[in-house]
């Protein structure tokens, strides 16, 4: 059984999104620690990025907070070196293509440029950016990987090497995938991430997709577990969504207290997990 099947073993799972480096990469160290107190079973870190397409204007803005603090993907890696010292807890990393292409492209540049002692350098195939960041993820104790804006059908070229070294590849299904549903529950690993609501993340009043159709799709194809996320605030909110699946993300409303509270939302974003977790 892999880390995150385990998140979903006793009832139904929470599962909080933090954007690493919103307010500094210490203070969401301490959030990791506290929401698993607070009774989260996995956790999503996301790795800032200049144009993250599928998020709203709350989590847009961590973004940005987190990248005028100069947060980078090699101080992230740090900080979850760190993290798996104290806790074994479920994580997953979301963020961009981009972001992953870039860090394995910069760091061959940088590596082939110590080794000649010139500022010029030619890239080397040895091991492609995408190989490297993956490679890295597996090697501090991440378990998983979500990238929204890869499509089911371009998904091989990160699949393939996440099976490589143990990451789940976690794929998305929304209400417009139709007839792609059991396609892609078919090669899903880790979890299913079904996306409740169109558009880009936020908090929304109410949640109108038929996600229990989607859901029955994947189940009837494949046994695995279904988290729903995008748009869910409300404890209400939590307790429906994961009446008709296995568990619920939370992303924007968390994001909020961080950017609410910059260095003190540490307590409140615990008792708002604890409330949420407890409302499933």
């Amino acid at each position: 059984m892999s880390n995150i099947q385990r998140a979903f073993e006793n009832g139904k799972a929470f599962i909080p999104f933090i954007t690493c480096g919103d307010p500094s990469l210490d203070i969401t160290e301490q959030l990791v620690y506290a929401a698993e107190e607070a009774g989260a079973d996995l956790i999503e870190l996301g790795i800032p990025f200049s144009d993250p397409t599928a998020e709203g204007p709350v989590i847009q803005a961590a973004n940005l907070r987190a990248l005028t603090n100069k947060v980078t993907t090699d101080g992230i890696f740090d900080m979850v070196r760190s993290i798996r010292k104290k806790t074994d807890i479920p994580m997953v990393f979301m963020t961009y293509a981009n972001v992953v292409f870039s860090y394995g492209y910069r760091k061959v540049q940088e590596d082939c440029t110590a080794e000649t002692g010139t500022g010029h350098s030619v890239r080397t195939e040895a091991e492609t950016g995408t190989e490297r960041f993956i490679r890295t993820a597996a090697e501090i104790g991440m378990d998983g990987l979500i990238l929204p804006d890869v499509p089911y059908e371009e998904k091989e070229e990160f699949d393939t090497v996440c099976r490589k070294y143990g990451l789940d590849f976690i794929s998305l299904i929304a209400p417009t995938s139709h007839e792609r549903i059991r396609r892609i529950a078919a090669g899903a690993s880790g979890f299913v991430y079904c996306v409740s609501s169109m558009g880009v993340t936020g908090v929304r009043s109410e949640i109108t997709s038929d996600v229990g159709s989607m859901i029955k799709l994947v189940k009837e194809t494949k046994n695995i577990p279904c988290a729903v996320g995008f748009g869910i605030s409300t404890p209400e909110q939590a307790a429906e969504m994961a009446a008709l699946s296995d568990g619920a993300i939370v992303g924007s409303a968390i994001v909020r207290i961080c950017g609410q509270y910059g260095k003190d939302c540490m307590p409140h974003v615990k008792e708002y997990i604890r409330n949420m977790k407890e409302a499933l």
